[in-house]
């Protein structure tokens, strides 16, 4: 395989929502660049991209396949990325791995939902986007709508070519570039090429003058070129396109129909000529904020964006070169881990097949085999280069479940299992959580979780079950309240005592250290004589006063005591769950010259904690989640009700040409399975992101509830 320059690559992600074709697409820039004989199907299971079993089943892309082409002396890797939002995270790492992204819209749909979410992973990456409308041959193809509602959606979006029949008998385009007429025979046959019909040189004029007038609009000299001439050259009229795409000002839309391979060359040609190589992006970041140029010449660097599990081959890591020019057999440092690897191997890939190749260019994308200690979103430096890069920033999880081995015996592969599958889709986010004893998956949806239980069903022959997770409560105090109590234990020789008094009240951010307390109409006077403040690993803090005067306990006493508050806040009396932010003063007591001893007082101060907590207002708090929904403005209302039904709190509301987004606070309890709901009642035309909030008081008929079950739950 011929090693190409950077200034002669192009990375290309190809995005939009499921069903745009991209699978389709990817298969026929394949066939162009005579990288496959004949083309494939996703019907007949056939694809280079959608190549694994779990593809063939579902029909559609599961993970991102690397894919390359040639075209004119150009080399052009391919990122073919899942269009359904379950997979997102393959989308995302994919446009973060490349220059550009090639956004394919279905010509029958125009603007779905999944096109404007995978748009804004663009915004996020400051990506340039090339549209092309795909699908043109179909019965309920709308080329105008589809343009329309690019434009209003989008921003300035100019049309580089129009179909002249769009519909079943679709098999011709005018290009306002080259100002010709493309028509095709039939599938896979070359274009005839010719001049633009009479009836509709108008139209085509007015297209190229506005293409002409948007590639002028991107620099000072093109601007005044066009004032002085009128026009732009069509090299000019390329340069401008490039600028534009760098600024995300200029938004070009070209045509196709993948499926029959009508117009997919005539792409290739103009990802060539104007869209970016690596040479004219932006530096990349490191995690610290320096600017890495992509230059052949400097130290070598590469970021691993992907990895795979492959039969017979084992790990397979996909990398960028972000500088400098690797070499096969490069001994490089892993500047995660500290670790050396060997790159023994390199290839270059187009889905399953790999072919080796002796150095990749900064900027060009390749794969590796048997690293030790490199995992996906490392950085592989030379000696001295210190870089590392900032990262793939995945969306946020939307659903939660338990997983568990329904044989004991398995579960330790279990494990193992669930982090392999993780490290191939970093949205799959593990939680070995000890406080619900249980291992909870976080996932994209339901979709994502089934795609997981296939895995373990058909690949590693384990039964699993899903469950509803726990909730992690926590449990907290309204008001002061006083206890006190003593520990006293003798039997034969030394014996046991300690008795403690304590005052605990709330804790809130800036409130002063305690003087006076007053409960049930008595006042409490306080002297602070030490503070302690503990951040809590579940959250919130305990704040420990010693207020001890005249050395009625010893202050060495004083950790065993904070050690029985901390094993009473580690199980809540309530519902077992974490307790915080509670201040606790302890400002009397006694001790023994002989019985007493870190134990007795740790006993003592535990049972003290546990009076005082059950008199203080104790309430029950749930983690509350802000959501933003993404709903087209058909199904605004249905969302709302839902919503509210969920005991959501509306924050705010926006639109974005077509969409509506709620912005909107809901505990974590009422949104278990929200995302199939809402693709329910959308008709999966909506999404959401969700983030953890804050925490606040269950409503008091729920905390009636919860107690109640853990009463039951503790009987069993």
């Amino acid at each position: 395989m011929k090693v190409y320059k950077s200034s002669d690559i192009r990375n290309i992600a190809l995005a939009g929502n499921a069903g745009s074709g991209k699978t389709t697409f990817a298969e026929s820039m394949a066939f162009a660049g005579k990288k496959i004989n004949r083309r494939g199907s996703i019907d007949a299971r056939s694809t280079l991209s959608d190549y694994r079993a779990v593809e063939h089943e579902y029909q559609g892309s599961v993970y991102s396949s690397v894919m390359h082409t040639e075209y004119d002396g150009v080399k052009i890797n391919i990122l073919d990325a899942p269009g359904a939002l379950d997979f997102i995270g393959a989308s995302v790492s994919s446009i973060y791995a490349s220059d550009a992204t090639i956004m394919l819209l279905n010509a029958q749909n125009g603007v779905e939902v999944g096109t404007e979410i995978h748009w804004r992973t663009t915004e996020r990456l400051k990506k340039p986007v090339i549209f092309v409308i795909n699908h043109l041959d179909h019965d309920n193809t709308n080329f105008q709508k589809t343009v329309d509602e690019a434009k209003e959606t989008f921003g300035n979006v100019g049309l580089v070519q129009y179909p002249i029949n769009p519909g079943p008998n679709y098999n011709a385009f005018i290009d306002v570039i080259r100002m010709q007429l493309f028509t095709w025979k039939d599938e896979n046959s070359a274009p005839i090429v010719s001049d633009i019909p009479a009836n509709e040189l108008e139209q085509a004029e007015a297209y190229r003058a506005a293409l002409i007038e948007s590639a002028a609009e991107s620099t000072d000299e093109l601007m005044e070129k066009f004032f002085n001439d009128g026009t732009l050259s069509t090299a000019d009229m390329r340069k401008g396109i490039l600028q534009g795409l760098l600024s995300r000002s200029f938004f070009p839309m070209l045509c196709a129909s993948a499926k029959k391979n009508f117009g997919v060359e005539r792409i290739m040609e103009f990802i060539k000529n104007a869209v970016p190589s690596p040479l004219h992006m932006p530096n990349s970041l490191t995690k610290d904020g320096v600017e890495v140029p992509c230059n052949e010449n400097g130290k070598k660097s590469l970021f691993i964006f992907k990895t795979s599990v492959e039969e017979h081959l084992g790990e397979v890591m996909y990398f960028r070169v972000m500088s400098g020019t690797i070499n096969e057999g490069d001994d490089l440092i892993n500047e995660n881990n500290g670790s050396k690897e060997r790159l023994s191997q390199l290839f270059i890939s187009n889905g399953k097949m790999r072919e080796t190749i002796s150095s990749l260019f900064a900027g060009d994308i390749g794969a590796t085999v048997k690293l030790k200690s490199t995992k996906n979103e490392h950085t592989l430096n030379e000696k001295g280069a210190d870089l590392r890069y900032a990262g793939v920033p995945y969306p946020n999880p939307k659903i939660r479940f338990a997983v568990k081995a329904k044989s004991e015996a398995n579960e330790e592969k279990l494990g193992e299992y669930l982090h392999r599958l993780a490290h191939e889709d970093p949205t799959y986010v593990l939680e070995y959580s000890s406080e619900l004893r249980q291992v909870i998956l976080h996932a994209q949806g339901e979709h994502h979780l089934n795609t997981l239980k296939w895995h373990f069903d058909h690949t590693y022959k384990i039964d699993i079950e899903f469950m509803p997770p726990r909730i992690p409560y926590r449990e907290t105090i309204t008001k002061a309240a006083q206890a006190d109590y003593r520990h006293k234990k003798q039997s034969g020789g030394a014996g046991q005592f300690g008795e403690v008094h304590m005052i605990i009240d709330p804790y809130e951010e800036g409130k002063p250290a305690p003087s006076t307390f007053k409960i049930d109409n008595k006042e409490h006077t306080v002297t602070v004589r030490d503070t302690q403040e503990i951040n809590l690993k579940w959250g919130g803090k305990l704040v420990f006063y010693n207020c001890i005067v005249g050395g009625v306990i010893d202050a060495s006493y004083m950790p065993a005591i904070i050690k029985g508050l901390m094993e009473k806040m580690e199980f809540g009396p309530l519902t077992g769950s974490y307790a915080r932010d509670i201040r606790v003063s302890v400002y009397d007591g006694k001790m023994h010259d002989v019985d007493s001893n870190e134990m007795s007082f740790k006993l003592a101060g535990a049972k003290a904690f546990s009076a005082a907590f059950k008199k203080a207002g104790p309430k029950i708090m749930e983690p509350i989640y802000e959501v933003e929904v993404l709903v087209p403005t058909d199904y605004m209302g249905d969302v709302m009700s839902d919503l509210q039904n969920r005991r959501a709190i509306i924050l705010g509301m926006d639109s974005t040409k077509g969409f509506q987004i709620i912005k909107a606070r809901v505990p974590l309890a009422e949104i278990a399975r929200y995302a199939t709901t809402l693709s329910a009642i959308t008709g999966g035309r909506a999404t959401y992101e969700m983030s953890f909030l804050e925490y606040a008081p269950v409503p008091g008929e729920i905390q009636d509830k919860l107690m109640k079950e853990h009463v039951e739950t503790d009987a069993e």
